[in-house]
């Protein structure tokens, strides 16, 4: 596929799908390789189903050598995208990822998959990479952030705190209540 289509597509989409100013102010120029289970893979906004995306994903992006990264994944449409007033719901944190190698990063907030509430529609979840300007430590994020924790969380502030500056990478799916999601909100629980 064609650079410059890419970069494209991953622009054109966060712009249509509202995640420039939802999430963040700007789209990432390249895009981040989401792939689930069985080669479900989320695609610039494609549905995917909570069953389908219940077990972290492989993410793989271009990088830079020697480099770190973080990676995130948020839903901003908590607990529904019509009243957002819990936006931003995290699912997954992970930074001082060397390369692209997101099991060797330090994890802040362990994969949660998608889990949006009956009768609320389509969710968005998006997947973010940012450039790290160095190691990166949080000691007030914890490591495994209970489900109030998570509520209302903000990539964009904690990009700031972090000086990240703007996401390289991403990609988007959407995903609405199905089946699986009861079991999710009862690990949720505890």
């Amino acid at each position: 596929m064609n650079l410059l289509k890419v970069v494209m597509s991953v622009s054109e989409s966060f712009e249509k799908h509202e995640v420039v100013l939802d999430v963040v102010p700007l789209a990432p120029k390249d895009l981040a390789k989401v792939v689930y289970t069985e080669g479900v893979e989320a695609n610039l906004g494609n549905e995917l189903t909570p069953t389908q995306v219940k077990d972290s994903p492989c993410v793989t992006w271009d990088v830079e050598a020697g480099a770190l990264y973080t990676l995130v994944m948020t839903d901003p449409d908590a607990p529904s995208r019509a009243e957002p007033k819990a936006r931003e719901f995290e699912h997954w944190l992970v930074v001082n990822i060397p390369g692209n190698e997101v099991s060797k990063g330090d994890v802040l907030a362990p994969y949660v998959g998608a889990g949006p509430p009956q009768g609320t529609g389509l969710h968005r979840y998006v997947f973010l990479i940012y450039k790290q300007p160095g190691k990166v430590v949080d000691k007030e994020h914890g490591s495994n952030p209970g489900r109030e924790k998570r509520r209302s969380w903000k990539v964009a502030a904690f990009a700031e705190k972090h000086k990240l500056g703007s996401p390289v990478a991403g990609n988007l799916f959407q995903a609405q209540w199905d089946e699986y999601v009861p079991i999710l909100h009862k690990k949720l629980a505890g």
